[in-house]
């Protein structure tokens, strides 16, 4: 048989479902069939697996938040006491440290942004989840222009669309002969590079951990009844989910804290001229 009849063979195996071998997960997951389809206005929409567990998480998270705030007293129990902490955090560490003084106002926006990137983080490492919505770039990038809008829209209010757009395209104290080459990177910097950084920052982190997750948890699986030494493989495989779990765990707390620090930061840029 010539090479290229085993390389077809090999192939139609393959299709036909036959063991050939550890099957490595692929970017397929993150494109699972529609469970429902439609069209509005003349656009396609497609209802997933990925969509479902997105508003899960809203849904959990809203009713967490509601539940947290139904009853409030002035000894807090375990919920209210976990959510306001959360809050704490977001209303002083960011809004009023990273923004300043007018950052007050953008603490409700910054604590709903924080809490729905968390929700959807944690489906990452959820029993019968186990996939971030934020794994799929368009969501990050969903919420990177919406950042992207608010902070633009905020900095021509506060300063006025000439002084605003002024300071974006010549920062203070730059010689006007570097101009002709600060000046595009600067316009690139603000307008392109910030929301698309911001998005992929997000996105990047939660496929990587849900890849991470997925090999060693199949590795383990297959290593326990590929049959011959393998077995003794499977436990260090197993062990390693675990401890990618728990590091998981901190992936989904620190992306949800910097998305929002650096939406902070953008804001503090657009109600603070530079000087």
């Amino acid at each position: 048989m010539t090479s290229s009849a085993l390389a077809l063979a090999d192939v139609l195996a393959a299709e036909g479902g036959e063991d050939t071998g550890f099957q490595a997960p692929s970017i397929a997951e993150f494109y699972p069939e529609p469970i429902a389809s439609f069209s509005l206005l003349g656009i396609d929409f497609e209802i997933t697996r990925i969509t479902i567990i997105m508003w899960i998480a809203t849904a959990v998270i809203l009713a967490l938040l509601l539940a947290a705030v139904r009853k409030p007293s002035i000894v807090p129990g375990k919920l209210q006491y976990l959510f306001e902490g959360g809050y704490s955090l977001v209303r002083d560490g960011m809004a009023r440290d990273v923004i300043g003084p007018k950052g007050l106002p953008f603490a409700p926006f910054l604590g709903a942004l924080f809490f729905f990137i968390l929700a959807n983080n944690a489906m990452s490492i959820i029993p019968f989840a186990q996939i971030s919505p934020n794994s799929k770039f368009a969501i990050p990038l969903v919420l990177a222009v919406i950042v992207w809008v608010l902070y633009n829209w905020i900095g021509i209010r506060e300063q006025g669309a000439a002084k605003y757009f002024k300071d974006a395209a010549i920062p203070p104290g730059v010689p006007i002969g570097a101009l002709i080459l600060v000046t595009p990177i600067e316009l690139l910097q603000v307008f392109v590079i910030r929301p698309f950084t911001l998005a992929v920052r997000l996105f990047a982190n939660m496929f990587a951990g849900h890849m991470l997750l997925v090999v060693f948890s199949l590795g383990a699986t297959y290593l326990l009844f590929v049959g011959n030494f393998s077995i003794i493989f499977s436990p260090f495989s197993f062990l390693m989910a675990i401890i990618m779990t728990f590091f998981e765990l901190l992936v989904i707390v620190l992306q949800a804290y910097v998305f929002v620090v650096l939406t902070a930061t953008y804001l503090n840029g657009a109600v603070e001229p530079a000087h």
